[in-house]
């Protein structure tokens, strides 16, 4: 069965406007809630499969994804597509997800060509952390492909299309394996894997599309044929995010990093080897003396610094009988002298990992929105964590993160 464009469902009050695509596992049509006036996405199994002797267990995985989203949905994951129905319609199974308003990071690549670095590791960043919890529950997404990350125009990636999902031990057994051919692994395509390296082998794959514009060597190619993979590096880009693509997509799963997170930390930019032989000048636009704060850092006492940090932008902003910053002109008047030399104090000190321009890098990597858990992802980059509690140091200033 296929719908048809004008089509009105019959179960819901759903009316199809197009098709957006067939994979090969299910079809996407764009619809309209007609009571709501909402679009929506609607997902059927493919077409192809009602006929093969399998179909019964596609339905079944069919189900399966509905379930898996819908443990998602229960914290609205930013990262993840939400769905909000399941059900059967002339005996045809279909889920009803958020239309995710954007284009894909494959077409953006078609679009605008390679990504600079640290975009398209931000986007890819925010993928992974998604993953992260999605492993966490058992599950391998196993088609984290460009096609199937959504880039919204706020800058938040979401990934969509958990069709082709399975635990950890997959419960269903097939005798076909779904898979993108060129994004991939080979143990995937061939065996049908469902561990958490397949999806680090497809975002690292899809971060090396992303910065080189290039599809990479299909990895049937690369394990079975000995063909080379050319060097990200050759592109331009960073060796850091080379190296980061290199790990992620070794032919050997089992050289790989075993956990999304062990990946994910490569995906950091490392520290300048020049930064603690910086000689930072304590230049002040409004006569502060900051040799208390410099001491402090350099003896390791973050907290009494990050007091002391406070003490001297009061000083600098003539906010002492304040107490605080309680306006946004205050922010926005800040020296830029002061601003300056209290950002590189901290880099220093800190070997580069705390600092107004530190907190920036990270929040541009890392946010989507201001919120609670935006906020603690930048906590665990910014290394704040203390088992399950914070130790937030420059915690007064945070405000001027983006600064």
């Amino acid at each position: 069965m296929l719908w048809t464009p004008g089509q009105i469902l019959k179960t819901r009050p759903y009316r199809i406007d197009t098709i957006l695509g067939m994979g090969g596992f299910g079809m996407t049509y764009k619809a309209t809630h007609l009571q709501l006036n909402y679009q929506v996405v609607l997902k059927t199994p493919n077409l192809s499969l009602q006929n093969d002797p399998e179909y019964p267990n596609f339905v079944r995985r069919f189900i399966r994804e509905g379930q898996i989203l819908a443990k998602f949905c229960q914290n609205a994951h930013p990262g993840i597509v939400r769905i909000s129905d399941l059900f059967e319609e002339a005996g045809l199974h279909c889920l009803v997800m958020d239309l995710v308003v954007g284009q894909s990071l494959y077409d953006a690549v078609q679009q605008r060509g390679r990504f600079p670095d640290t975009e398209a590791v931000a986007i890819i960043r925010q993928i992974g952390e998604a993953l992260t919890d999605v492993h966490q529950t058992g599950i391998v997404h196993r088609d984290a492909h460009p096609g199937n990350i959504m880039l919204r125009p706020n800058g938040q990636a979401v990934l969509i299309d958990f069709g082709i999902a399975c635990e950890l031990v997959p419960m269903v057994p097939t005798s076909k394996h779904f898979a993108h051919h060129d994004f991939a692994p080979w143990e995937q395509q061939m065996e049908g894997s469902g561990k958490p390296t397949v999806d680090i082998y497809a975002l690292a794959a899809s971060l090396y599309y992303a910065v080189t514009g290039q599809t990479p060597t299909p990895s049937l190619n690369l394990h079975f044929r000995n063909e080379a993979l050319p060097p990200a590096k050759d592109f331009g880009v960073q060796d850091w995010v080379s190296l980061a693509i290199e790990k992620g997509m070794a032919s050997d799963p089992q050289k790989r990093p075993q956990s999304m997170k062990d990946w994910l930390s490569y995906l950091r930019e490392p520290i300048p080897s020049t930064v603690a032989g910086v000689s930072v000048q304590l230049k002040s636009a409004m006569g502060v003396d900051y040799t208390r704060l410099r001491d402090l850092l350099a003896a390791g006492k973050w907290k009494e610094a990050d007091g002391e940090t406070l003490n001297v932008m009061l000083k600098a902003a003539k906010r002492e009988k304040e107490g605080w910053f309680v306006d946004s002109e205050s922010i926005e008047n800040f020296p830029c002298d002061d601003l300056r030399t209290i950002d590189q104090l901290w880099v220093k000190y800190s070997q580069g990992r705390f600092g107004f321009s530190a907190q920036k890098r990270i929040w541009l990597e890392v946010a989507s929105k201001f919120d609670c858990e935006t906020e603690s992802k930048l906590g665990e980059r910014a290394g704040w964590r203390k088992t399950e509690s914070y130790t937030c140091f420059l915690n007064s200033c945070n405000s001027n993160q983006s600064s």
